[in-house]
């Protein structure tokens, strides 16, 4: 049976010169990088040469690059790290209503410790607009935190406006980056971040290892203690083999992103186009042109999209309806409702991830096997085009 992986935001299989570049470090170079004799010597070299490609690869410097465990790390690092270390100033933050969850529930545990926390509506696009974020801003407000592009529907925020608002009011701003870093050019000095997540799975890395840039003067507490690592900012031994395969990944995405981001948007149009012309009922969450190159969800009306998953996954395709890390709930997205999808109608979405295996081949087989899946999940459905939908759950949809 064919297999395709569409799945790619939640994870991307791990590049083969990644591994290779990771091999040493798990068999002869083992030295943990904080010892002094030359076994450390030699982690600690190859740990310092990745913190020059991750600094170049966003345009900043490698003193402001803090390794960490994953992309929820360094969220919580920077989101707790800087209210706690600024308390003094101020207990507010703000975010919006369609961040990854582990910004908001980041969020939420802040609240707990006596924060204030704004969340940010959003368009019927998915978009925040810089505005509302300076109207929200107040003498109190000490971290603004917006995702650079949306995980689940790939629209992407008009971050340097926001940037440009949170330094005009000298409040911090931190950027999740996780989906971004390696498909679209970044650099954090012309965007005016002053923190920015990344995690090395999201662009053919090794899992277990990601990263936060932490622009230099920005006062912030660390969020692991017991260890002089990171230079105070991150106490852990490092991960050496995980932090050379992000650096192999980050390199090698440099070199091809442009075309392959080029290359992605025409196989993303090729899909959609595909199943509008195929199916009726589905319609594009997300900005038709501002978002990610490779990211396409849609939903389809009158069925969940649990039954569509299972259905592609027997057929060999790999999607998801959302975040993986919320993807064992049968709650409706919270990024869909907060753009105003109604509950019904959020209940059938799919993302489809595209990554630099998949070829047109791929999408046409999709696009041959997807309607008929979607036909009988919607026969055998309560609510069909054939049935009559209730009026109260119907699709509350714009310009539909």
């Amino acid at each position: 049976m064919k297999r395709i992986y569409m799945d790619h935001n939640a994870t991307t299989p791990l590049r083969e010169e990644a591994l290779e570049a990771m091999l040493p470090y798990l068999r002869e170079e083992f030295g943990n990088a904080s010892s002094l004799h030359s076994f450390g010597t030699r982690a600690r070299r190859a740990v310092e040469a990745t913190r020059e490609e991750v600094a170049a690869a966003l345009g900043a410097r490698a003193r402001e690059i803090i390794f960490t465990g994953c992309g929820t790390e360094s969220d919580n690092q920077a989101i707790k790290g800087v209210a706690f270390a600024n308390r003094d100033k101020g207990n507010h933050v703000i975010t919006s209503r369609i961040e990854h969850k582990a910004v908001l529930q980041t969020c939420q545990y802040l609240e707990k410790q006596g924060f204030r926390v704004t969340y940010l509506p959003v368009d019927e696009y998915g978009l925040v607009n810089p505005d509302e974020v300076a109207q929200a801003i107040t003498d109190r407000t000490v971290l603004v935190s917006v995702m650079f592009a949306n995980n689940e529907v790939g629209t992407i925020q008009p971050v340097a406006e926001i940037a440009q608002v949170c330094r005009e009011k000298g409040v911090y701003f931190h950027t999740d980056a996780v989906q971004v870093v390696g498909k679209l050019p970044i650099d954090v000095v012309k965007l005016g971040v002053d923190l920015l997540s990344l995690s090395a799975h999201k662009f053919y890395g090794p899992k277990g290892v990601g990263a936060l840039y932490v622009r230099k003067g920005v006062k912030i507490d660390p969020l692991l203690h017991g260890g002089h690592q990171e230079r105070g900012r991150r106490a852990a031994t490092e991960n050496v083999a995980g932090i050379v395969g992000l650096g192999k990944a980050i390199e090698l995405r440099l070199g091809e992103m442009e075309v392959e981001a080029k290359r992605l948007t025409t196989l993303r149009e090729r899909l959609y186009t595909g199943l509008v012309a195929r199916v009726d009922h589905v319609y594009l969450n997300g900005h038709p042109t501002q978002r990610l190159p490779g990211t396409l969800n849609v939903c389809f009306e009158y069925i969940e999209g649990e039954g569509i998953i299972m259905g592609l996954d027997l057929a060999g395709v790999a999607v998801s309806s959302g975040s993986a890390c919320t993807s064992a709930t049968l709650s409706p997205s919270h990024v869909l409702l907060a753009m105003g999808v109604h509950p019904a109608v959020a209940q059938g979405s799919i993302r489809f991830g595209l990554g630099r295996e998949n070829t047109e081949e791929d999408v046409d087989y999709v696009l041959e096997t997807l309607p008929p899946i979607i036909e009988r999940l919607r026969a055998m459905s309560m609510f069909s085009p054939q049935s009559p939908f209730p009026e109260e759950a119907g699709p509350q949809r714009w310009g539909h």
